[in-house]
C-alpha cells in the first residue's frame, strides 16, 4: 500500500473496491491542464530561471552586489535616487563595464532609473523619456 493510500485510508477509510486508481499518466495530465497556458508565445518561451533583482542602493560598495547578480544572468532594475550624483556616476560607469563583460545591455528606462540585463534576456519595446504635458 503506497502512502497516498495510508493518508487516505487515515483520513477517510474507504473499502478497496470504491477507491478510484489514477494512473500516472492521468496525474501528470490533470497537473498539466491545471494551468492556463500563457497567451503571449513569447513569454512562453523564456526559461524558467529567468529573473529580475530590484536594486536601490544607498553606497557605492552595493554596486558589487548588482554586479554578482548579472554575472547569474539575472535582470537588474537600479534605482539611483538614493545616492549622490558622483556615487551614481560611478554606478553607472562600473555596470557598464559589467554589462560588457557578461555581453548584456543597459538602458535609462526613468529618470536615475536603469536596467541592466545580461545577454540571455531580451528587452522589447522602448521608453519615452521626454517630458509630456498630461491634461
Amino acid at each position: 500500500m503506497g502512502f497516498a493510500k495510508k493518508m487516505m485510508n487515515m483520513i477517510a477509510p474507504m473499502d478497496e473496491d470504491e477507491l478510484l486508481e489514477v494512473t500516472e499518466e492521468e496525474e501528470t495530465d490533470e497537473l498539466i491542464n491545471e494551468y492556463e497556458e500563457p497567451k503571449n508565445k513569447k513569454l512562453a518561451k523564456l526559461p524558467q530561471d529567468t529573473k529580475m533583482v530590484l536594486f536601490e542602493p544607498r553606497a557605492y560598495q552595493e554596486v558589487e552586489d548588482i554586479a554578482e547578480h548579472l554575472k547569474e544572468k539575472r535582470a537588474a532594475v537600479v534605482n539611483l535616487h538614493r545616492l549622490q550624483s558622483s556615487a551614481a556616476q560611478r554606478t553607472i560607469d562600473f555596470l557598464s563595464g559589467v554589462i560588457f563583460a557578461v555581453d548584456g545591455s543597459i538602458q535609462k528606462i526613468g529618470p536615475k532609473v536603469i536596467l541592466c540585463t545580461p545577454r540571455n534576456i531580451g528587452v522589447a519595446g522602448q521608453i519615452n523619456l521626454e517630458e509630456t504635458d498630461i491634461d
